[in-house]
């Protein structure tokens, strides 16, 4: 159910597809290849009278980067020229990686990192973290080494095939 937002295109007025736009150019901190829209964090965005509202889906409630993230979209949004800008996190729907539309996938999958196996998918383990295909060779053949990546939202995991480890985005 990849996708880039709650609200649907047909719903956003023309002012709000700007602001969509413009947050493309925001980057998540830690992987900055991929836009949070491309995440799947932005939910929300709307204008009444002049005042943005910007609602995000942090990945993990604990991520070190949600502050950075919050202040980059303040800025981003201000820039495009808008004074009154709230920015807010939201928790219900939660953030889930289906939420990640394909260009982030593919440009997840870029910068290295596995992909996560799309909720429900065939062959796909309940936790996601094992028979994980290496973004470098493709091979399944992989062990999983540390749950405990080098940032909460990731798994560390080594290839038999070509003998290289890498990272997960871990499923959600």
């Amino acid at each position: 159910m990849a996708n880039d937002g709650e609200q649907t295109r047909q719903s956003r007025t023309p002012e709000e597809e700007r602001l969509w736009d413009v947050l493309q150019s925001v980057k998540d901190p830690e992987i900055p290849l991929v836009s949070l829209v491309e995440l799947g964090m932005i939910s929300e965005v709307s204008v009444a009278d002049g005042q943005v509202l910007v609602r995000m889906l942090p990945t993990f409630a604990g991520c070190p980067a949600l502050d950075v993230m919050r202040d980059q979209v303040e800025m981003a949004v201000r820039e495009a020229g808008y004074e009154a800008v709230k920015v807010g996190f939201v928790f219900d729907p939660p953030w889930s990686t289906d939420r990640i539309t394909p260009e982030g996938l593919r440009k997840l999958k870029e910068f290295g990192l596995a992909l996560p196996s799309p909720c429900g998918e065939a062959g796909a383990s309940e936790s996601g973290l094992v028979n994980v295909a290496c973004p470098f060779c493709g091979s399944k053949d992989t062990d999983l080494e540390s749950i405990f990546g080098p940032t909460l939202c990731r798994a560390i995991h080594y290839c038999k095939e070509c003998q290289q480890s890498f990272e997960q985005l871990k499923p959600v």
